[in-house]
């Protein structure tokens, strides 16, 4: 009896050690996504962009069209990747110094939220890890920072 403590003990204590390391490098994979898809608006990088979104990506937010009726704008894998490819070609979307926070907010097995805030705005996104195991975008939802800035306040 005391051998199958000891081997449950040990199992146990390895598959612990085992979780925490693969939950470090799943934090690490989760933000390198999330802080790749201001990267490449930034830096004008649509390949990356592409790498880091899944292909059924869905980017929304409320807006106000010319008559200021609300409505819910979205944009999706593409029209993400172009505008990664367009945004930023002049150089001054950004400062200097972009604001880059990415915090963590559940990672549950192959998904994750996660909340970016950069200094034109605020988003939340939904990640799911593929089946190459590279965490992806699937969902964003987001508003300008500060909100007055924003066409649906």
């Amino acid at each position: 009896m005391v051998t199958y403590v000891r081997l449950f003990i040990l199992i146990y204590t390895l598959g612990a050690g085992h979780s925490f390391a693969n939950t470090d490098s799943e934090k690490q994979a989760i933000e390198y996504a999330a802080k790749s898809y201001l990267i490449a608006q930034i830096e004008v990088r649509p390949e990356l962009m592409a790498q880091v979104t899944d292909d059924g990506l869905i980017k929304r937010t409320y807006w106000q069209d010319k008559a200021g009726k609300e409505f819910i704008m979205s944009i999706d894998k593409p029209g993400l990747v172009k505008l990664a490819a367009q945004y930023n070609l002049s150089g001054d979307r950004f400062v200097k110094k972009p604001k880059v926070e990415v915090k963590i907010l559940d990672i549950e097995g192959r998904i994750a939220t996660v909340k970016l805030v950069a200094d034109e705005w605020v988003d939340y996104m939904h990640l799911c890890k593929n089946k190459s195991g590279n965490w992806q975008i699937l969902n964003v939802l987001w508003q300008f920072n500060p909100l007055r800035r924003h066409g649906s306040n």
